[in-house]
């Protein structure tokens, strides 16, 4: 016979290491597609005051407890030029500030790979579709776990009701092998997620809550098949697939339930970060439309946005007329009129028409960018009370094994096949994660609440704060007070009326930017007088007023020269020294005085009210005049003011509250707020305040209302009730349980099932915070 030419037969380790290592490349090269500085923009910031620093936010996939928060930031830690690290265990992201001198961000986030975990942009327009895929994973694992287990207490069933000579020895081991194979399904798929972390976890030589789940399936598996291959073995002739698939099955669906509560945390703030449109429609050269990605846009570029499309950046509309929704941006639930002039910004949804728009502001310089940076602040901040949490995760699984490995080393002596049985009761009943998610999962809901209504929060940790403040100091302008003006009182010439002396002022303050003269007009409304009077030669005169030449419609009556402004300007005395007043004046002299006041935010006194009620101490400290401030304080029930206070007044206050051991929050939102924010144990800051305002406080209010506070502050204290009792029931759980499994009174299964409830309980516990009712403070 001639001999058939030889080839290679394939090695298929070699094949699966060639696979892996062409995996490997592929990963590194989609990693180094974000060392592009260009790119860093899209998920990273420059760190203030430091040349050269980045802060970059991702997502960590892989992890689900607080072991394996500590171990990226350990690993992250570990790399040269990454100068900070935090990792929430809770919202499953990553703040790390890292020096681009030192370190790119292939680099760091290489470092994650290799440690078993996966970082990605949190910007990553997949990061929702890859969650649903693992969810879909982790339905079929738990739908693979449930039918088998069904199926294995099905035969498990006859052994637990036969009387003796019921069960013939054959048809018993025949139900036994039935259960074995039943099993298979439920360690290499169902269970394949834990078997494969843990060994992760031992090649790095780490521990995590795999390990100890893995080595209590493995366990309990082996003694099964040993009571079923061998009955009279040392591990005797029990077997105990129908606890193994139960648990499994249990711990299964309580990760599948967490997994779709935590979605709800993490897809609000996807809905928020992905708002923006992918591309938009703008005017070219040539008059024609064209659709550009978002990115290219610039200052003064005009664009059309059709209905159902979100807003690309902040703007003024130059044509059309619509409603706009803002709920997420602002807090404001209703649909809000928008036309030609009037500004809109970005992440808003256009609702009704289209309409066109001039760009002024896009990227990072957007109030829809400073709300997703805000939020991403706070998704990644660890509260205090978590960092304690954390940092006893490790010692407490480590000490699980100690007691798991002095369990079965007491009972092996008595009962080889309960001695492990008790030790995998005990590796599998004890898990941190209660523990670890007891106060992120709260914070991050209450967040979550308080973003729906126009509130964000820089940081997790102002609740701590807030929560047991029992003082707040209101600054007046922009906080208790708008930043408009109202007519208070009108005082006129014998032969004119009220209403025509403000009529013919809102004809010429029209002309002015002035924010009295946007008042005047407000306050007449132009729609029935500007057919009456027209003017000529209109000249204003900077910090004085305006002066015009008035006409009579057809010439009823001759012209004459009218002016608007200062008691100087009008050539008038001052009516009323103490008030902020505008005069008018004609030919004949006098003619009218208006009196403003600032126009107090309609919710103020109630919210003051609620404040008292709630027995908060309200100081109001101000930089106008006294009298402004005491008019103001009487009017919203403030029985402590004071103005004319400098910065350092307020912050002398501050100061002194706290050594009489008071807990003080402050509102404000002018540029002197802002050292008595930093200073003050919380602190808002309206979302019109200035930057250093913002910078400074824990709670930024998007919105207009003032009840915002009020809410915060009643969640804050439900936050921290919400926090003990999940910590009480992590430790109470824990206390009860471990001895019961250490003295064999727990079996396999219900140590499962306990450890899938009590994470699913702390998880479900802070999910009542999430939910958008409103409060009952006004009562």
């Amino acid at each position: 016979m001639s001999s058939l030419p030889a080839f290679d037969e394939p090695n298929p380790a070699a094949t699966l290491a060639g696979a892996d290592r062409a995996h490997q490349q592929q990963q590194v090269l989609a990693l180094s597609l974000l060392d592009d500085e260009q790119e860093w923009s899209a998920f990273s910031r420059p760190v203030a005051h430091q040349l050269g620093c980045w802060e970059s936010n991702v997502l960590i996939e892989g992890m689900h407890c607080a072991a394996c928060a500590l171990t990226i930031e350990d690993v992250l830690k570990s790399v040269p030029g990454v100068r900070n690290v935090e990792v929430s265990a809770g919202s499953h992201r990553a703040k790390v500030v890292w020096a681009s001198q030192a370190v790119v961000p292939s680099g760091w986030m290489q470092a994650v790979h290799e440690a078993g975990y996966r970082a990605l942009p949190a910007n990553d327009a997949f990061a929702r579709e890859r969650r649903l895929v693992e969810s879909r994973k982790a339905l079929w694992r738990m739908m693979v776990a449930g039918l088998c287990m069904m199926q294995v207490m099905m035969y498990a069933y006859p052994a637990y009701v036969a009387q003796p000579g019921d069960l013939t020895p054959e048809m018993e081991q025949l139900l036994r092998w039935a259960s074995w194979v039943l099993t298979l399904p439920v360690i290499f798929f169902s269970c394949g997620p834990f078997f494969s972390s843990a060994w992760r976890d031992v090649l790095h030589r780490r521990i995590s809550m795999y390990l100890p789940v893995a080595l209590g399936m493995i366990i309990t598996f082996l003694v099964s098949s040993s009571g079923t291959f061998d009955p009279a073995g040392i591990f005797g002739h029990e077997v105990f697939f129908d606890s193994l698939t139960m648990f499994v099955f249990f711990l299964l669906a309580g990760r599948w339930l967490e997994l779709r509560l935590r979605d709800k945390t993490a897809g609000a703030l996807e809905t928020l970060m992905n708002r923006l449109p992918d591309s938009v429609l703008r005017l070219g050269p040539d008059g024609q439309f064209e659709r550009v990605p978002v990115r290219r846009l610039q200052v003064g570029d005009v664009i059309r946005v059709l209905p159902g499309e979100a807003f690309p950046a902040d703007g003024v509309l130059l044509q059309g007329h619509t409603s706009v929704d803002e709920a997420l941006l602002t807090g404001e639930s209703r649909p809000l009129t928008r036309q030609v002039g009037d500004e809109v910004i970005s992440g808003s949804h256009n609702l009704s028409a289209m309409v066109q728009m001039r760009v002024d502001r896009v990227g990072e310089h957007t109030r829809f960018a400073q709300i997703v940076k805000l939020m991403e602040s706070a998704s990644t901040s660890k509260p205090t009370l978590a960092r304690l949490a954390d940092t006893i995760a490790k010692p407490f699984l480590i000490g699980v094994l100690i007691a798991a490995g002095l369990a079965c080393a007491y009972w092996w002596r008595t009962d080889p096949e309960r001695a492990l049985m008790v030790a995998v009761s005990v590796l599998i009943v004890t898990c941190p994660c209660a523990l670890s998610l007891a106060t992120p999962a709260a914070m991050l809901s209450a967040a979550g609440a308080l973003a729906r209504r126009g509130v964000l929060v820089r940081r997790l940790d102002a609740f701590e704060s807030l929560a047991g403040v029992d003082t707040v100091m209101f600054d007046k302008t922009g906080t208790l007070t708008r930043d408009a003006m109202v007519v208070n009182h009108i005082q006129v010439r014998q032969g004119f009326t009220q209403q025509q002396a403000l009529a013919l002022a809102a004809v010429l303050a029209q002309h002015s930017l002035h924010p009295l003269s946007r008042a005047l007009v407000a306050a007449a409304g132009l729609a029935e007088v500007t057919e009456r009077w027209q003017l000529d030669q209109v000249v204003e005169h900077a910090g004085q007023g305006v002066q015009a030449v008035v006409n009579f419609s057809g010439g009823a009556k001759p012209a004459f020269v009218l002016r608007l402004g200062s008691a100087s300007f009008c050539d008038v005395a001052q009516l009323n020294p103490g008030a902020l007043q505008v005069h008018m004046s004609d030919d004949a002299g006098w003619l009218a005085s208006f009196e403003f006041q600032e126009d107090l935010r309609p919710d103020a006194k109630a919210t003051v009210a609620a404040l008292q009620r709630a027995g908060i101490s309200v100081y109001l400290l101000s930089g106008d005049a006294s009298d402004a401030a005491q008019r103001v304080a009487e009017q919203v029930g403030i029985t402590q003011a004071q103005g004319n206070c400098s910065p350092q007044d307020k912050l002398d206050f501050l100061r002194e509250s706290q050594v009489r051991g008071h807990k003080v929050a402050v509102i404000g939102d002018g540029l002197n707020d802002g050292p008595v924010l930093a200073g003050a144990h919380a602190s808002f800051a309206f979302g019109q305040a200035v930057p250093l305002a913002q910078a400074q406080a824990d709670f930024l209010v998007s919105g207009g209302r003032l009840t915002n506070v009020v809410d915060a502050l009643l969640l804050s204290r439900r936050t921290l009730t919400i926090v003990r009792q999940n910590l009480s029931w992590a430790a109470i759980y824990n206390a009860i349980c471990v001895p019961l499994a250490v003295f064999g009174l727990l079996p396999a299964w219900l140590a499962g099932l306990g450890m899938a409830s009590s994470s699913l309980l702390v998880v479900l516990n802070a999910l009542r915070l999430s939910k958008d009712a409103q409060f009952e403070w006004k009562a």
